[in-house]
């Protein structure tokens, strides 16, 4: 293939305001990396890139003059995100590295496609599309590589992988969505022998990669593959084995549940709720997601699935029954919510039972029974109070 049709992103809103803008029927921009590899391959993607020969400044000066706003997210690495008409697109002028350190590189603008095009880091992320042609640049054999689905580094993967430590885990994400049988066995040896150097970055960096490698349909092969290589040993030791995984996959899908990257990094973990609270807080998430780990990796059931969902929430019940394999009874609560107790403390005194420690001794006893009981309502409800109050 040598084109796309441009009318599948010219038609989204503002589009061809930007182009007009940045006077793009001259060459000055292309589109470029996840839309255009997405478009080949026919699967949905949303966020849409421009690359382009104009300056960062001169970006910025074309847009406002054209009532497009222009917000300066990453000027230092030439990168203006532009909201025309609603549509937001990240526009960056073409770069060379004139240093990295594994974290964070140094650029300098360029007007070489070809130079911008050797900084990237998988082939199939480097091909570019003229925004009205469709016409295709692809300068190191990311096509090929797109149809025989090989995820590839451009040039020397070591080198790569030394610019940004990254890279090694946004390559075995890359390989679980877009590769097909064996990855690249340049790919996999750079990564299995600079695995260290993932020690020298941020644990909020290793936390998004490994969440978005954990969202993917089916990312147990791949974790597999990691564990096997010792990838995870440098950052995150406490991931032993991937069963509990690959049990998770199967139990979503017989439940028709949507993949969860929180779930699924419960079943990477030891079931001890303290372990995973601290591995959670060394990846620095939130603490909504730290008490959901955390609750996921506690392996009681309770009762009954609507008791558990009651006491832990439905969410954290659905974790802790599809780590469990039992999807028939995550199935059922899926949507359930739980109801709250139909009486309280005033109701109570009224009946009769003195102010104090005693009124909550009573509630506790009427809510474990109606608990029990599956949360009966109206007369049964009545009856159950009665027996309590007796």
């Amino acid at each position: 293939m040598t084109a796309i049709d441009p009318d599948v992103f010219l038609k989204r809103q503002g589009i061809r305001r930007l182009l007009k803008a940045l006077d793009a029927k001259h060459g000055t921009a292309r589109f470029v990396g996840g839309a255009v590899r997405d478009l080949l391959l026919d699967v949905p993607h949303e966020d849409l890139d421009l690359a382009t020969t104009l300056p960062p400044d001169e970006v910025i000066r074309r847009l406002e003059g054209k009532g497009i706003k222009a917000v300066p997210t990453g000027i230092d690495h030439g990168t203006i995100t532009a909201v025309s008409s609603g549509t937001v697109v990240e526009v960056t002028t073409l770069r060379s590295d004139v240093s990295t350190d594994g974290r964070r590189a140094t650029v300098a603008f360029t007007s070489d496609w070809s130079k911008d095009a050797g900084r990237r880091d998988f082939t199939i992320n480097a091909l570019y599309a003229d925004p009205y042609s469709g016409e295709l640049f692809d300068y190191f054999g990311g096509l090929d590589d797109l149809a025989g689905r090989t995820v590839r580094f451009i040039g020397e993967p070591l080198q790569r992988i030394a610019e940004d430590h990254l890279r090694i885990l946004r390559y075995f994400r890359f390989h679980a969505r877009y590769g097909h049988g064996e990855p690249d066995r340049h790919a996999l040896k750079a990564c299995t022998e600079r695995a260290n150097d993932l020690m020298a970055l941020s644990r909020e960096r290793i936390a998004d990669e490994l969440l978005k490698l954990l969202a993917l349909d089916d990312p147990a092969p791949t974790v597999r593959l990691m564990l096997g290589r010792g990838i995870f040993e440098p950052v995150l030791p406490e991931i032993e084995g991937s069963d509990r995984l690959e049990a998770l996959v199967s139990a979503e899908r017989s439940a028709a549940v949507d993949p969860d990257p929180l779930r699924r990094l419960a079943a990477l973990l030891p079931p001890d709720p303290q372990g995973a609270e601290r591995v959670a807080a060394r990846l620095k998430l939130s603490n909504k997601a730290k008490k959901r780990i955390a609750c996921a990796a506690d392996p009681s059931l309770g009762t009954s699935a609507q008791s558990m969902a009651y006491r832990i929430g439905t969410e954290s019940a659905v974790d802790r029954l599809l780590l469990a394999g039992r999807s028939a009874e995550a199935v059922a609560i899926k949507g359930w919510k739980p109801p709250r107790l139909p009486v309280g403390g005033g109701d109570l005194i009224a009946r009769g039972v003195p102010q104090g420690p005693q009124v909550a001794r009573t509630l506790r006893r009427i809510e474990d029974a109606w608990e029990k009981a599956g949360f009966p309502k109206g007369k049964e409800f009545d009856r159950l109070v009665d027996a309590a109050l007796a």
